[in-house]
């Protein structure tokens, strides 16, 4: 538990340097984003890449099983549940919240997380985790804002995504046992090693641009109980009754309770579907989910 918390605090102190270099403008908007896009690009690719390189077991291949089978049901419940819940609301709010249910935060957020709970190990599992909701982001996801892309552009997209190709790569280093030569592996090693401080920080200069008087309303706090408590609630209850493995079930569970992706914004504002109400929502569940990701560790932790 105090591992834990230091942990929690840690990140806690990045996301507050994040959000003062943005209120300062040391950081500006452009800024910003190139910061995010080097995250995506480089540096989570090489973090993916050093989580694979492990001693292969028949154990870990079974854990990559069921963690894939548990995050590919978990994306077709997301979508299912997306098309039910927010019928009520305009069409504009209604794809935000469509898009922000299916494609969670796990990947920018989530994984410096699982690491810092459960090591390197953590990591991989998440890796392998985020492999359908990739898949779901460049096609259900995308289809929520515009047409379905085709076939072809999908397949591209997908795998042509630098962290699905860190995954190709860390799976053929684990299973044949090469390494890269010394100079490349200490490379690769030594940018990974940047994932939490500069995925915090991001995550600090989103919070920066939040407008709290006018951050919280009735959907904004509905969907943040769905998709910070419902959701991981309801992917630990069937783990924990049919027993699955103790690191798998803490990975799911923390991955499904991650916040809205940064990506919602982002598209909303592209294809004009009420891009302000989107960054309310990625803003408000970002902020939210610094307690509530706590709040699921220790869960985890006292009954597991």
């Amino acid at each position: 538990m105090k591992e834990l918390l230091n942990l929690q605090l840690m990140m806690f102190l990045l996301i507050l340097i994040g959000l003062i270099l943005k209120k300062t403008k040391i950081v500006g908007k452009t800024g910003q984003k190139n910061i995010t896009d080097m995250v995506i690009d480089l540096i989570l690719p090489c973090n993916i890449v050093v989580s694979f390189m492990i001693d292969f077991s028949v154990k870990i291949l079974k854990n990559f099983a069921v963690i894939l089978i548990i995050s590919l049901v978990l994306q077709i419940f997301c979508v299912i549940l997306g098309g039910v819940l927010y019928r009520k609301c305009s069409p504009g709010r209604r794809k935000c919240l469509r898009y922000a249910t299916i494609c969670s935060n796990a990947g920018f957020l989530g994984n410096p997380i699982a690491q810092g709970i459960y090591g390197n190990m953590g990591l991989t599992l998440a890796s392998i985790y985020l492999i359908p909701q990739r898949i779901m982001m460049w096609s259900e996801g995308v289809s929520v804002f515009t047409e379905a892309p085709s076939k072809k552009e999908m397949l591209k997209k997908i795998f042509t995504h630098p962290c699905i190709i860190a995954c190709e790569i860390g799976i053929i280093l684990m299973l044949t046992g090469i390494r890269p030569p010394e100079f490349l592996d200490r490379t690769i090693v030594s940018v990974s090693n940047c994932n939490t401080a500069m995925s915090m920080l991001v995550i600090g200069m989103i919070l920066a641009d939040a407008d709290l008087r006018s951050l919280v309303d009735k959907d904004v706090l509905f969907y943040s109980v769905i998709r910070l408590l419902v959701i991981p609630f309801l992917v630990w209850l069937p783990c924990y009754l049919l027993r699955v493995d103790r690191l798998v079930t803490g990975v799911s569970v923390i991955l499904a309770a991650m916040p809205a992706g940064a990506t919602t914004s982002i598209l909303a504002s592209k294809y004009e579907c009420d891009g302000e109400f989107a960054v309310k929502l990625v803003v408000f569940s970002t902020a939210v989910s610094l307690i509530t990701t706590p709040l699921w560790s220790m869960f985890l932790h006292s009954v597991l």
